[in-house]
């Protein structure tokens, strides 16, 4: 009596790959050939970065600033810049995540096509703008001081907030709400109860990142004169004391690193 051996697995076949599609070769051949233009149109003379005349005027120029000042006195002044940058960044984040959530809710079309193009126009021009413009701007309205760099960021980050927040809602899935919605229930606590539960996880990371991104920005505010350790780096260039320019360099480091490792676990709790 024969014993019949099972069929053995059948392998499953991959599917085939995409064909390249001519849009697609002509886009990447026009962004190399973009690349190819902007090195040839520019003078950069690399050679220039390796004489001995340029590594030696580099490291006379970095000696300068060894070694810091660590006296106590300057010390505080540097803590007390540290918080100045922290509060801007901070506030202005906090300000453009609020107004993210209200200009996210229009721009995402809950309110009509013509309110929906009309925000989403306003947040183009929020972003498309630099902190340092808005900085710019601001200072002639406010004055010098942290005022107006809280302002900038705000702005700034008001817009690429909006932009993403209003993804967000946009890719969420909308049968929780319309299922409530259907049963009778307001269109506000509808939103409460379904939408933003979806998109608070994925909201609260992009106000993170954006938080580590206004830190470095409200470093570099201070050098239009908003304030912050930004506004003490300047001016202790611009007298050339080196030891207290670098003290200020190295706390900016220590800051932004100290930030990023905060987030970065706030992040992946909240993301779990």
């Amino acid at each position: 009596m024969s014993v019949r051996l099972p069929d053995p697995p059948q392998v499953p076949q991959l599917p085939l790959a995409p064909r390249w599609r001519f849009s697609t070769v002509a886009l990447l051949c026009g962004l190399l050939g973009l690349v190819a233009a902007s090195f040839l149109s520019l003078s950069l003379m690399w050679s220039a970065f390796f004489t001995q005349e340029a590594l030696r005027t580099t490291g006379e120029f970095l000696h300068g600033f060894a070694p810091p000042d660590i006296s106590v006195p300057f010390l505080r002044k540097i803590a007390l810049g540290t918080a100045e940058t922290l509060s801007m960044s901070a506030l202005g984040t906090v300000l453009a995540a609020f107004a993210g959530v209200a200009l996210g809710l229009v721009a995402s079309g809950r309110f009509g096509t013509i309110a929906r193009a009309g925000t989403r126009t306003l947040l183009n021009v929020l972003r498309s703008i630099p902190e340092l413009v808005w900085a710019s701007i601001l200072l002639i309205a406010a004055g010098l001081g942290p005022f107006a760099g809280t302002m900038a960021l705000a702005a700034h980050t008001s817009g690429v907030l909006g932009r993403l927040f209003a993804d967000a809602y946009e890719n969420t899935s909308p049968l929780p709400e319309s299922t409530l919605r259907t049963n009778g229930v307001r269109a506000l606590p509808a939103f409460l109860y379904t939408t933003l539960p979806q998109t608070l996880p994925q909201m609260m990371s992009y106000t993170l990142y954006r938080w580590e991104n206004n830190i470095r920005a409200a470093a570099i505010l201070g050098v239009v004169g908003a304030g912050g350790l930004g506004q003490m780096l300047k001016y202790h260039l611009s007298l050339f004391q080196m030891h207290q320019a670098a003290s200020v360099i190295v706390a900016m480091l220590v800051m932004v690193a100290a930030v990023d490792g905060i987030s970065f676990i706030l992040r992946r709790a909240m993301t779990r």
